[in-house]
């Protein structure tokens, strides 16, 4: 691992928090060091801006003739503008405003006219939805490639409509060759999904280029924590499909026995939508669009390497993967610590180093059985990364080998004697780890 900062990776954009102070049990204050944008990333400044600009004209969506309503319809329909540019939809797919990724493959799977195939390393979003017409698991094998025979043979076995895979894993960060899949799916008579909760945040996509016909995400892993996500995909299966929520928005006409369903997005997005969801989102995606792609990804690259590098060179550390032979991978570094409970780990440099980080098994327990393992830690990389906060997670792993936690060093070399009243995590720790880390 590099010893010095390198200075060529600084945070690449502004985000919210980034000088957020938080306290630490042996006294003080810390900036806090994020490292877990794959379960939610901060906002960016220019989503918080948008927001900002936009509350004051905040008023029914559709429904309204005032100058604030009509500035707020053309400002959510406007949203699904910024979404197609920045994954660059084909012209027969549509954007559908979600809550969330997991709500936007729940709307999918109900419109799905026949059975799902999907790999047994998805998160549960992924995975639990598909059972309606019926789910075919395939397990993972260890290489890349032989998993890709696997679905070939699985795709080949008997008809399928859909392939549902994840674009990077949420638990190592690997990702597929989604181009090559698309190609698979569609030779074999399938349409493919990809679940992009952790590739868009870090890979641009082409659903133009690659042929992609479904993808989700969530605006609260892309920078914009207001509660939308979308569904992007082809028309034809959202539109034959039954609306995914009944109600106003949804409908082009009523009566007392029936209702004439309008077309797709509005089809599936019955209700007063989330506007400012929809802006933030779409702020994000404008943000994005400014972004070098290579860039991100060798900075990317760069701060991954630095904290496998860093993580490796500790003894009792051990790095996690799904393949051998992954063609890519994100910002997402997954370990456990021989000796050491993950939800130990995780406490001790929140409360003593001001580092955030994930415990448990990230809503992927088919994988983490697959692993062995009942849980684990992910340290994830983000916008606002720089190479200080990466040596300062190394840092303190590697203290906490080399002498465990410093309350515990203390008390052990006599330094402090604590009672259970005085023991720091006691009123410190998050709710239900104090017991963990005092006993």
């Amino acid at each position: 691992m590099t010893s010095a900062v390198d200075n060529t990776c600084a945070a690449l954009a502004r985000v919210s928090g980034d000088d957020l102070q938080v306290p630490l049990v042996q006294g003080g204050t810390t900036t806090y060091a994020n490292f877990d944008y794959a379960a939610s990333a901060p906002a960016l400044a220019q989503v918080t801006d948008r927001v900002q600009q936009l509350l004051p004209f905040y008023a029914s969506v559709h429904r309204g003739a005032g100058y604030a309503s009509r500035i707020t319809t053309e400002c959510y329909e406007a949203a699904r503008g910024s979404v197609t540019r920045f994954l660059d939809a084909a012209d027969d797919q549509v954007v559908v405003f979600t809550r969330n990724t997991t709500d936007s493959l729940n709307l999918l799977a109900a419109c799905v006219p026949g059975e799902t195939v999907v790999l047994d390393i998805e998160h549960h979003a992924n995975f639990l939805p598909w059972t309606e017409h019926g789910r075919r698991v395939v397990r993972a094998a260890d290489t890349v490639e032989e998993t890709i025979g696997r679905l070939v043979a699985e795709l080949c076995s008997r008809p399928a409509a859909l392939l549902a895979v994840t674009g990077a894993s949420n638990v190592t960060g690997e990702v597929l060759p989604l181009d090559r899949l698309a190609i698979i799916a569609h030779q074999c008579g399938a349409r493919i999904l990809v679940d992009a909760a952790q590739l868009a945040p870090h890979r641009r996509i082409s659903l133009r280029e690659s042929s992609i016909d479904y993808l989700a995400f969530s605006g609260h892993k892309l920078y914009a924590p207001f509660g939308a996500g979308v569904l992007v995909g082809r028309r034809d299966w959202l539109d034959a499909a039954e609306p995914y929520l009944a109600g106003g928005g949804a409908v082009l006409e009523v009566s007392a026995t029936r209702a004439e369903w309008a077309s797709a997005p509005q089809r599936h997005e019955a209700g007063s939508p989330n506007v400012l969801g929809a802006a933030a989102l779409a702020a994000a995606c404008d943000t994005f669009c400014t972004i070098d792609a290579e860039t991100l990804a060798a900075q990317e690259d760069r701060l991954a390497d630095r904290l496998r590098d860093g993580l490796a060179a500790i003894d009792g550390v051990r790095l996690l993967r799904i393949w051998t032979d992954s063609p890519d991978v994100v910002g997402i570094v997954a370990f456990t610590l021989d000796g050491f409970v993950p939800g130990h780990v995780a406490a001790y440099l929140s409360a003593e180093h001001g580092i955030g980080v994930r415990d448990g098994r990230f809503c992927a327990h088919p994988l983490l059985t697959r692993l062995g393992l009942d849980g684990a830690l992910r340290a994830s990389i983000g916008l606002g990364t720089t190479a200080a906060d990466v040596d300062r997670l190394v840092g303190a792993v590697a203290a906490l080998v080399r002498t465990g936690p410093a309350w515990e060093y203390a008390a052990t070399n006599g330094l402090w004697n604590p009672t259970p009243e005085t023991r720091p995590f006691r009123s410190t720790a998050p709710a239900g780890a104090a017991p963990c880390l005092i006993g």
